[in-house]
């Protein structure tokens, strides 16, 4: 017996692709979506029907009109560190889309969202020292790469809270920072130019035994959370019979700056040749900001199970074994791209 039937939207990106098989292993019909053309039959091996069409064409949705989807896990649009700046395509894939969601969801029936939003939403509140109240007044960053990203995540959510208000959807609104997972595509955009994730550059230094130094104040602490535990509020927030709200989702531990750099080269760097790890007190320290994530341990049921050291335990299993790789590629080919990118910059 099944849960009930789940579309999973950005289905081929890193949160919806691991959201799709563990709604699937839960028990969940479900259907992915995705702007790929195709999924290179990943999905069909999990036992997922596949539709690739465009969900910033509202018409493409009518093709799942009577697929029965009780539920809508939205994890599709534009990200400000992965791609160039392009402040349309940000509203086009976020805000717009949003509608497009909504308008097939009330005509299809489905009374549940989920969608991620971001903590820059309550950017006024970051280094506060104090964890964030899920529920604290929204804002946006007033400048910066994730600016307009921010802008056009709080025009979704506030129509999401519109259709919850006037046609009663359930809505999970989940918000998180980095959420830390194996993908062979290492770079980002920093400033609009690509660059490899800094987390992955220290991977890399680990792994080949270089020096690390640890800048600032060593004791500065970060919410890291695992795509495994991640999974496990997607899930939660599927089964729930409540009308939802917005919720925090933080790792077991804040993690500091020194127990990150010490785990990754516990788990990263030859027995034989340990990356040596030093201190620089002058250079700034990393920013800090923590989540109160209690509202989601009481209605969810949230749990965090993966220490840091397991995290990176996994995370080093799963770079090595690529279990999306016919999904996603392999960590090779992305690396062949920021070398051509590098070139090009150059020219």
């Amino acid at each position: 017996m099944t849960n009930g039937k789940v579309l999973v939207l950005g289905a081929t990106g890193n949160l919806g692709g691991y959201s799709a098989v563990a709604l699937k292993a839960a028990g969940f019909d479900v259907i992915a979506a995705g702007h790929r053309k195709s999924d290179n039959g990943f999905f069909a091996e999990q036992g997922i029907p596949y539709y690739s069409f465009d969900i910033t064409d509202g018409n493409a949705f009518d093709v799942l009109l009577d697929q029965n989807i009780t539920t809508v896990a939205d994890f599709a649009g534009e990200l400000p560190s992965r791609y160039a700046f392009d402040p349309q395509a940000l509203l086009r894939s976020i805000t717009n889309s949003t509608i497009n969601v909504l308008e097939f969801m009330r005509k299809a029936g489905a009374k549940k969202i989920i969608f991620p939003t971001t903590p820059y939403d309550l950017f006024y509140l970051h280094e506060t020292g104090k964890p964030i109240d899920p529920d604290a007044r929204r804002s946006f960053p007033a400048t910066g790469d994730h600016s307009i990203y921010t802008i056009a995540k709080n025009a979704a959510v506030d129509l999401i809270e519109y259709y919850h208000n006037v046609y009663g959807f359930d809505r999970f609104i989940l918000r998180h920072f980095t959420i830390y997972q194996y993908h062979p595509n290492a770079y980002h955009f920093a400033d609009h130019r690509m660059r490899k994730m800094p987390y992955r550059m220290l991977m890399d230094r680990a792994a080949n035994g270089d020096p690390i130094s640890i800048y600032g104040d060593p004791t500065r602490v970060k919410e890291m959370v695992y795509i495994k535990d991640y999974t496990k509020v997607v899930v939660a927030a599927a089964k729930s019979d409540l009308p939802g709200g917005f919720y925090n989702i933080g790792s077991p531990t804040r993690v500091s700056l020194d127990e990150m750099i010490h785990g990754i080269v516990e788990v990263f760097s030859p027995a034989d040749k340990k990356s040596e790890i030093t201190y620089d007190p002058t250079k700034p320290d990393t920013l800090q900001s923590m989540l109160d994530w209690s509202k989601t341990a009481k209605d969810l049921g949230y749990r965090p199970e993966y220490s840091f050291i397991e995290m990176m335990r996994d995370f080093k299993r799963e770079m090595a074994d690529e279990p999306f790789a016919k999904l996603w590629g392999t960590g090779k080919e992305y690396d062949e791209l920021y070398k051509n990118s590098c070139e090009r910059e150059n020219k």
